[in-house]
């Protein structure tokens, strides 16, 4: 009994260590004629921020606005990221979003240009179009013959019976049926993929490959009950040999890693790339330039989102400028909550920490911070999303501290006060859980004012101030 309470906690746990602060997003909450609902898809206010980022996500997928650049300036806690995160979601799977923070290219081992230029090819897409022969139908009926090995025991007797496996395979559409016969290779790729009477599969004439579509609708009634993941399909039309159009999606960064003799494509796994020659991307550019010209492959401009971008040196914003005048280059989407700063590299002063001519060529979205009521419809959320019963008493507590505090302050508290709760086998968070956990965990500003109280018993601070001042005028 002890060991089944045991797991059970362990998978609670995992589930908790999956939960991101963003994971409640799953879009930017627009309606059709992309105006901002006030709680829609984890969202909650910054209506204008959002329909502008709306408009943006629209030019998008319009394919119109490649090599702009958007800024997300706010406050702290102001929802910059979950509504770079929103344009993410609401794109769909096919569209690139590269996403990578300020501080991250100080910190790998190649230089910053290289590191941004790997971001800016990471958020490139390149759908790719092939045609490619298939055979597409339903098993009717699927025989493999295993004749016994001759010479008994002889050791290469398991080798000689796999090769000299025979069989058939009759599929049928809803026009006409073909019976195949196979050979062993076949027989291997059919039964690695577990292919039995009733199954649509779709056979690659090039290279031998099995997919199995589903089961036929017209035996669904042969099984009385079948998995949750048993997916049924309508027995495919017209003829068994097609010539059917594969597309491939791949970022210009996959496509200079495989090529890069230095690395191959197992860099892509590993993930340690290294600098890649400028030549192999030229070379890469002019192939891909070919196949647009002849209609083999689309180019997808994505998103590149670079948060704490403040962060960034006048050697990355001068790139930057370069790189947005390129021809292949993606939508940037850039955030930071810093006000009138120091640009990194320089000894001139700045809005956001960013060049004048750089900044002239952002289209700047500001973000709100948030009122007493759209912090309690978040808390809503966020408790929603941790799996965590609250009382209606302890919400308002805890959006009242949220407003005195900071939602991100408040948000921490909502698992540590759910803790507070099993620990007194209570079953619904109440006041004096929150309370309790507000004690035990002090915001920035109650920090603070216990740091200034207490300043004279931490490390170096034994010597007056005064001293100081007497030492520099002696000198």
């Amino acid at each position: 009994m002890a060991e089944l309470k045991r797991l059970s906690e362990s998978r609670d746990l995992t589930r908790i260590e999956r939960i991101g602060a963003h994971s409640h997003i799953r879009g930017l909450g627009l309606d059709s004629a992309l105006e901002a609902r006030a709680v829609s898809e984890g969202m909650v206010g910054q209506q204008s921020a959002r329909k502008a980022a709306g408009l943006i996500l629209q030019l998008i997928r319009e394919g119109k606005i490649a090599g702009r650049a958007i800024l997300l300036a706010g406050q702290p806690g102001t929802g910059k990221t979950a509504i770079a995160m929103g344009l993410a979601k609401s794109l769909g799977q096919e569209t690139p979003f590269a996403t990578v923070s300020g501080s991250e290219l100080f910190s790998l081992e190649m230089s910053k240009t290289e590191a941004l230029t790997q971001a800016f090819r990471r958020a490139i897409g390149v759908r790719i179009k092939e045609e490619a022969e298939i055979i597409e139908g339903e098993v009717i009926e699927l025989t493999i013959d295993r004749p016994a090995a001759a010479g008994g025991g002889a050791s290469g007797s398991g080798q000689s019976s796999s090769a000299s496996k025979t069989g058939k395979l009759t599929l049928k559409t809803t026009d006409m049926e073909t019976v195949y016969d196979l050979g062993a290779k076949m027989i291997e790729a059919l039964t690695k993929e577990k292919v039995q009477s009733g199954d649509v599969i779709t056979l690659d004439k090039a290279s031998g490959k099995v997919t199995k579509l589903g089961r036929s609708i017209g035996r669904s009634r042969d099984y009385d009950a079948v998995g949750p993941h048993t997916k049924f399909v309508r027995c495919p039309e017209g003829e068994l040999q097609k010539r059917k159009e594969v597309v491939h999606c791949v970022t210009l960064h996959e496509i200079d890693v495989i090529n890069s003799r230095t690395q191959g494509f197992l860099a892509l796994f590993t993930g340690d790339t290294g600098e890649i020659r400028a030549e192999v991307r030229e070379q890469i550019d002019t192939k891909v330039a070919e196949w647009r010209e002849e209609g083999k492959a689309e180019i997808v401009p994505g998103v590149l989102f670079i948060d704490e971008v403040h962060m960034l040196d006048i050697e990355c914003f001068s790139f930057l400028n370069r790189a947005l005048e390129n021809d292949m280059a993606p939508i940037l989407v850039i955030a930071t909550n810093r006000g009138i700063t120091t640009i990194r590299g320089t000894n001139y002063r700045s809005p956001h920490g960013i060049p004048a001519d750089f900044l002239d060529r952002l289209l700047i979205i500001c973000t709100q911070p948030y009122t007493e009521e759209e912090t309690r419809k978040i808390l809503d959320i966020r408790c929603e999303e941790e799996d965590v019963e609250m009382s209606k008493d302890a919400k308002v507590l805890l959006t009242k501290i949220g407003a005195e505090t900071s939602l991100r302050y408040a948000i921490n508290l909502i698992t540590a006060a759910a803790l507070a709760c099993q620990k007194r086998k209570g079953k619904i968070v109440e006041m004096e859980d929150i309370s309790r956990v507000y004690q035990l965990f002090l915001d920035v500003k109650r920090s603070t004012q216990y740091l200034m109280e207490y300043q004279s018993q931490y490390m170096f601070n034994e010597v007056p101030r005064e001293a100081d001042e007497d030492e520099t005028t002696q000198f």
